[in-house]
């Protein structure tokens, strides 16, 4: 009774080494406060939350906000568990850090630092060509989104091959159209291959063209479905996958519940398993790749849940990766330029084209070339 009648509950019930979720006595208290009119507010972490993870396995506070002291959790960036966080506060309290940590989540300045910048002597060919490969006659539209993701993410020019030329030139008539096969399409630098390939009867000698290349090649959408593991493990050159939850509990023989449930763990499974950078999308995008820190993307949105987005998210991913970047610092930044794009339209039902679109403003705010969106 004391706990409904409260305005303010302090939730210091369990910290970091907690597990498996809270004790009925506890969850018990915490029903009674969520039943109240008391802002929530938890001491380091909610209790009954993964601090590592971001599993939530039973019963757990959710907070209002959270103040954490000395550096973030894991389980505080990642879903479900970021969910029952609130807002969210770090206090440095003096803590000696570990000099590797096990996530980190990209700033502004990181992402400035690892953009690409053209210099007076770049041609397209210095800036990054990506390949597309992408499209239907049944998914016209796929191709489409994925060369623009492409080409709003500063590739040097984008090569396409696939059934959609025609959509894709009537958008974008910058685009140098090829009719295949992928190795026969000129010079590039990196492919995306996958995003609406649907039912198409080329599409698996496309894939297999493009895993032989000695390029980075990122596989996407249908291509995951066609992908075998041996054609990833004899790969010289990087490899990206960027499946959503559905697509990552079919190559890890797992359910969809458990992916979305483990994020960071069905992330870090998919990168060793085949050997391979791992974008997992969905409420918190992850990137896992070997032994390099887990990467958690901290400017995506809701409204992001749409048609096509995923493919906007490739084609800007494959410019990146042309330009140079490795697999890990590809996926990342792109990650974080996506969900900004997404971020800067508002608070309002979008659409993928406009993400591609508003992702040329977000670059220019992240160099420092105009003021923070709402600044």
């Amino acid at each position: 009774q004391a706990v409904r009648r409260a305005d303010l509950v302090l939730d210091g019930i369990v910290g970091i080494g907690g597990k498996g979720g809270l004790r009925p006595d506890a969850d018990a208290l915490v029903r009674a406060a969520a039943a109240g009119r008391a802002l929530i507010v938890a001491v380091d972490l909610p209790s009954g939350v993964d601090a590592d993870t971001g599993e939530v396995r039973g019963s757990a506070v959710r907070a209002d906000a959270t103040v954490t002291f000395g550096a973030y959790k894991p389980g505080l960036l990642i879903d479900p568990a970021r969910e029952h966080a609130g807002a969210l506060r770090l206090v440095d309290i003096g803590l000696r850090l570990p000099a590797r940590p096990d996530a980190e989540a990209l700033q502004h300045a990181d992402v400035a630092a690892l953009l690409p910048r053209p210099g007076a002597e770049s041609d397209k060919y210095r800036r990054g060509v990506v390949g597309v490969v992408a499209g239907s006659a049944r998914y016209p539209g796929a191709a489409v989104l994925a060369v623009a993701g492409a080409l709003h993410g500063g590739a040097g020019a984008v090569r396409y091959v696939g059934p959609a030329a025609e959509a894709v030139l009537a958008r974008f008539p910058e685009t140098l159209v090829s009719a295949g096969p992928p190795s026969k399409a000129g010079r590039v630098q990196a492919w995306v291959i996958g995003p609406g390939a649907g039912d198409d009867p080329d599409a698996p000698k496309a894939l297999a063209d493009v895993l032989a290349s000695d390029v980075p090649v990122l596989v996407d959408a249908d291509g995951l479905r066609l992908l075998s593991a041996e054609q990833i493990r004899s790969r010289e050159a990087e490899t990206v996958l960027t499946p959503h939850a559905g697509e990552a509990a079919v190559l890890l023989g797992l359910t969809r519940e458990r992916v979305e449930s483990a994020r960071l763990h069905a992330a870090r499974t998919l990168a060793e398993r085949y050997g391979v950078t791992a974008l997992l999308k969905g409420s918190t995008t992850v990137v896992a790749s070997g032994s390099a820190p887990v990467r958690v993307n901290p400017t995506g949105t809701p409204w992001l849940a749409t048609a096509g987005s995923g493919d906007v998210l490739s084609g800007l991913t494959g410019a990146l990766l042309a330009s140079g970047l490795r697999g890990l610092d590809a996926a990342s930044v792109a990650a974080y330029l996506h969900g900004l794009a997404a971020r800067s339209l508002g608070t309002a039902p979008l659409t993928a084209s406009g993400v591609a679109e508003a992702v040329r403003g977000v670059w220019r705010e992240v160099v420092g070339e105009v003021r923070p969106i709402g600044g």
